[in-house]
């Protein structure tokens, strides 16, 4: 895009708002002044130039994009006439056709950012209503692939489902790292020693996968072929039922996205 976008963010005082506004600010997808963000109780002191309001109806009269970056279970009571211009949700549940309805516009865009956005990391899954046109989804790529990655996904079931899985984040890694560290120290390592050794390997790993865009399935492959140490390991983990863990944890996840929507 050549242009800056009048972008208005819902919630904009919000973590994930924030991480947006920044991110689309630093790839010059939208110029502070063009920029505006609402809160709910203290205005805050960040991104110098652009418009706060508690008045998301003003925020929405000023911008010809409007994101909605607020809980499930808040939006219900917000109240906003989108009169027919773009919303881009960031909302884990709630359909197009709702949103929609609720807000005025049929132009109308679902994604799924993850808090990864803060260091412009993150997945973003989405898809357009019918009435989307070509810029309305050169919009939606510009200001996510300043987050990170994006991709456009064929049904609102495919949201639903990466809601679990990529929506989450640092979680699903989170919790493996933990239990590592847990038996570590269990083992009698030093916390700290613990806390380093795991976290330099998430890092790595990260990095590593970032640079070689390798397939997870061939990197576990290629060390139980080694036959060694880490082969042992993931044999043993897969035999307790780590896959069937995993497999039930997005299944619950997919569910409760389902269930978020149900308002």
């Amino acid at each position: 895009m050549n242009a800056s976008i009048k972008l208005g963010i819902v919630g904009g005082a919000g973590w994930l708002g924030g991480a947006i506004a920044g991110a689309a600010l630093a790839a010059g997808v939208v110029r502070a002044q063009d920029l505006a963000l609402s809160y709910r109780s203290a205005k805050p002191d960040r991104f110098s130039g652009a418009f706060w309001t508690d008045d998301n109806q003003a925020l929405a009269d000023r911008s010809d994009v409007i994101m909605l970056s607020v809980r499930p279970q808040d939006w219900p009571s917000l109240e906003l006439d989108a009169k027919g211009k773009l919303v881009i949700s960031v909302m884990a549940g709630i359909g197009l056709a709702e949103i929609g309805e609720k807000h005025g516009t049929r132009r109308v865009v679902r994604t799924l950012p993850n808090a990864a956005a803060e260091v412009g990391k993150s997945y973003t899954p989405w898809i357009a209503s019918g009435e989307a046109n070509e810029a309305d989804r050169a919009t939606v790529r510009a200001i996510f692939d300043a987050c990170g990655v994006e991709d456009e996904v064929a049904t609102e079931r495919d949201i639903d489902y990466l809601t679990g899985l990529t929506g989450s984040g640092p979680a699903f890694p989170a919790l493996l790292a933990d239990a590592m560290m847990r038996d570590a120290v269990a083992f009698g390592l030093s916390p700290d020693v613990a806390r380093r050794a795991v976290n330099t390997v998430l890092i790595g790993t990260g990095r590593l996968l970032e640079l070689n865009d390798a397939s997870p399935a061939d990197t576990v492959e290629a060390f139980l072929g080694y036959r060694g140490t880490t082969a042992a390991a993931i044999e043993t983990m897969r035999e307790a039922g780590f896959d069937e863990a995993v497999a039930k944890g997005l299944a619950a996840a997919f569910l409760k996205s389902i269930a978020m929507g149900k308002l």
